[in-house]
């Protein structure tokens, strides 16, 4: 998106594209778009490296991955 905006492209924001862009404004708000994505990345680091683990993304996938312990409950959810 951010480099859509610096080609003053903007189909996602239909009222943008009937409006005249200034360069100087542009590069602001590119700008601006790069330090917002800086900070999000900065205050949510642990966030995007935490190791999910599969059971938690998909709880009714391959029950052999599984420990034996939770593989009859598993079977037991997944057929329920």
């Amino acid at each position: 998106m951010k480099q859509n905006i610096g080609r003053c492209e903007f189909s996602q924001f239909p009222n943008l594209s009937k409006t005249i862009c200034q360069e100087d404004d542009i590069s602001n708000y590119v700008q601006h778009l790069n330090d917002l994505s800086s900070d999000f990345e900065t205050r949510f680091e642990d966030v995007l490296t935490m190791v999910i683990p599969q059971l938690i993304i998909n709880p009714y996938g391959d029950i052999e991955e599984t420990d034996v312990i939770l593989q009859a409950e598993l079977i037991g959810i997944s057929t329920n």
